[in-house]
């Protein structure tokens, strides 16, 4: 690198543009990082922040307008021109081939393992073997994967899309301290995240997108987050609404009757119950058989032990459609695993209604339409691209994947990290949507990764930690602090009490 190069932007793009059919993704982007700093790239879903993303790493071609790298006009074709030019990007879906071992991923991307490896254990994922099948890992352990290779390759630029949004607490920290590090000795990262307090935490600036347009470009000091939101949305974000009434009370039989569940090396003894009209949170630091539990329940994987009652009755699940039919619905947490990528908003919501057909004859496309209509409606899921569900920004893809449940009747449901990779605004639709359910009298299973969600959704709370639960809390009582110290298997004495008791009903 010259002297001259070295008092250039590692990256300065303007004036970006980016049209697909009739919908305009980005119209006046702009963003400009130079070595040494990590600049936020923030937006509401559907402003343009993926797709500007995937223009500056050559993924996609623009429209128009200018990119630099180090003051060099650049018009990258193809990921691999951007990977040679130093701009390494971590989408926000993972990238590894499922049906391959980690081993044969490296190959394929030119990965050395050595580096590689070293970064999965700075990460905090000690004991991966190259010989593990990409598709048997958990979805946050693959996005650390694609960060390990990412760093692997010693990139210029650091382009990472909602990195943390799958990640537990623990995690969460290991990549902070890891992206802060890379600045700090010298290179450039772009970090797409809705989580304000880890923009705070590592950040030098934020560019804030609006309807595919830089509106503002702030220093992160105290106090910026109200003027981000207001840049994002176009006015001040009203505070989220309080609870009427606090947690609901929990009387008569459960709906949905778990004890001594077990499953596979991680899920060794669970026991909760979930009642009509509750929304029962779920906390767990990763790896610790929060996803064995869901897949469980969802008949997506067969339980060793333990039983499973829903309204009183037994039941064995072998398949998922078992799950279904006994009034288990389940948004799983990597959306891409629940949607048709490439049919329409339409196809996707209207599965569950065709799919209780037994016999050749005509849809019911007026019942059909109406239904996923009232879906549309109720999640206010942006169609503009509705051609194509793989062309809806992150936010309304995960609004398709509850609208489909929420179009028929909605009995239990069972909610992976909902609101992972979705913007602020969403989120608080789906707190919304959450409590409206369970008013109408849906029992809710809902795991989330971000502690700040448990008092905006649940009436009670579950701390599982080594396959087991810990903690079993109401609301009022789960603090942040006490859910970090239950998830670590340092639990209290009326957490213990209440597990003790859930285990001997």
């Amino acid at each position: 690198m010259t002297q001259a190069e070295a008092g250039l932007p590692a990256l300065d793009a303007q004036g970006v543009s980016k049209r697909f059919g009739a919908v305009v993704a980005l119209r006046d982007a702009a963003l400009t990082v130079r070595r040494g700093e990590v600049v936020a790239l923030m937006g509401a879903n559907g402003a343009g922040k993926s797709t500007f993303v995937k223009i500056l790493t050559g993924a996609l071609r623009r429209d128009g307008g200018d990119v630099r790298i180090r003051g060099q006009d650049t018009h990258l074709a193809s990921p691999a021109g951007a990977r040679a030019a130093g701009l390494i990007p971590v989408y926000q879906e993972p990238s590894l081939i499922r049906d391959l071992d980690v081993a044969d991923n490296l190959r394929l991307g030119r990965t050395p393992a050595d580096p590689f490896l070293h970064w999965v254990r700075e990460l905090g994922i000690p004991d991966l073997r190259l010989d593990d099948r990409a598709g048997d890992l958990p979805l946050a352990t693959l996005r650390v994967l694609d960060l390990a290779r990412a760093l692997a390759a010693e990139p210029d630029v650091l382009m990472l899309d909602e990195m943390t949004a799958a990640l537990p607490t623990d995690l969460v920290e290991r990549v902070l301290r890891v992206v802060r590090g890379q600045a700090d000795g010298g290179r450039a990262v772009i970090y797409i995240s809705h989580r304000f307090a880890e923009i705070a935490q590592i950040c030098d600036r934020a560019t804030v997108l609006r309807d595919g347009a830089t509106v503002g470009d702030l220093p992160i000091e105290p106090g910026v987050e109200d003027r981000v939101v207001e840049l994002m949305l176009g006015a001040a974000l009203t505070p989220a609404a309080a609870r009427d009434g606090g947690p609901r009370a929990m009387t008569g039989e459960p709906r949905l009757h778990v004890r001594g569940l077990s499953s596979g090396a991680r899920l060794a003894d669970v026991s909760f119950d979930l009642h009509r009209g509750e929304v029962l949170g779920v906390v767990a630091l990763e790896g610790q058989g929060q996803d064995e539990l869901f897949e469980v329940l969802a008949g997506q994987r067969r339980a060793s032990g333990g039983t499973i009652e829903i309204e009183g009755r037994p039941q064995r699940f072998r398949h998922p459609a078992d799950a279904i039919a006994a009034g288990l619905s389940f948004v799983p947490g990597d959306r891409a695993d629940a949607l048709l990528m490439v049919r329409s908003v339409r196809e996707n919501i209207a599965l569950p209604i065709l799919a209780p057909l037994r016999r050749w004859g005509a849809i019911p496309m007026r019942t059909e339409g109406a239904r996923v209509a009232s879906a549309i409606e109720r999640l206010q899921i942006d169609t503009r691209a509705q051609g194509e569900v793989r062309r809806l920004s992150g936010g309304n893809q995960q609004k398709v994947t509850i609208g489909r449940w929420v179009a028929g009747e909605v009995r239990t449901l069972l909610l992976f990290d909902p609101t992972r990779g979705i913007d602020v605004r969403t989120k608080r639709q789906i707190y919304g949507l959450v409590r409206d359910l369970a008013d109408q009298g849906a029992s809710i299973l809902y795991y989330t990764s971000e502690l700040p969600e448990i008092p905006q959704a649940c009436d009670r709370v579950v701390v599982i930690f080594n396959g087991r639960v810990v903690e079993i809390l109401d609301v009022a009582e789960a603090t942040e602090e006490r859910l970090m110290r239950a998830a670590y298997g340092l639990t209290s004495p009326e957490g213990r009490r209440a597990v003790a008791g859930a285990g001997r009903a």
